[in-house]
């Protein structure tokens, strides 16, 4: 039997699940995403007037993690325990990951992929003014642990 979405009821209509009757666990969530970026605009970061884009970055994604329920609808508003956001350069980018831990009654997905989205949009905005061009691709869930659904760990596909 295939698996149903839980955000709706019966009349197909969006509801917020309800989870008062489950017990808390330790529950952890790992995303990631990718800015890709022109050498020049990579050269120029340490440079930026508006300051360093990449710690900028990093605190807008913590921020992120814990205002994620206002942002998306059905999501539980949680005690976060830890966020953690890093940024890599690369020779082509920027690689950004963030790492949620709660201990709560429902997972932490969604603020790990609002962390390491709000991260990248930040990195754009930071450079917009050198390069209009600059893309922000695969955002991901990389792993998460906890919870009934048990965990689950991103398989990397291999070119």
């Amino acid at each position: 039997m295939p698996k149903k979405l839980s955000h709706y009821d019966r009349a197909g209509r969006a509801s917020m699940v309800d989870v008062s009757t489950k017990t808390p666990s330790k529950r952890e969530a790992a995303a990631s995403a990718f800015v890709a970026l022109k050498p020049a605009v990579l050269k120029a970061l340490p440079r930026n007037p508006k300051g360093d884009p990449l710690e900028v970055a990093r605190l807008a994604g913590i921020m992120a993690a814990k205002h994620t329920s206002d942002l998306i609808p059905m999501c539980h508003p949680l005690p976060l325990s830890h966020v953690d956001v890093t940024m890599r350069l690369c020779e082509n980018g920027v690689a950004i990951t963030s790492k949620v831990i709660t201990t709560a009654v429902t997972g932490v997905e969604m603020e790990a992929l609002v962390a390491a989205s709000v991260a990248a949009l930040t990195v754009y905005d930071m450079c917009k003014a050198l390069d209009k061009g600059i893309e922000i691709r695969e955002v991901v869930l990389e792993h998460k642990s906890g919870g009934k659904s048990g965990s689950y760990t991103r398989v990397r596909k291999t070119t």
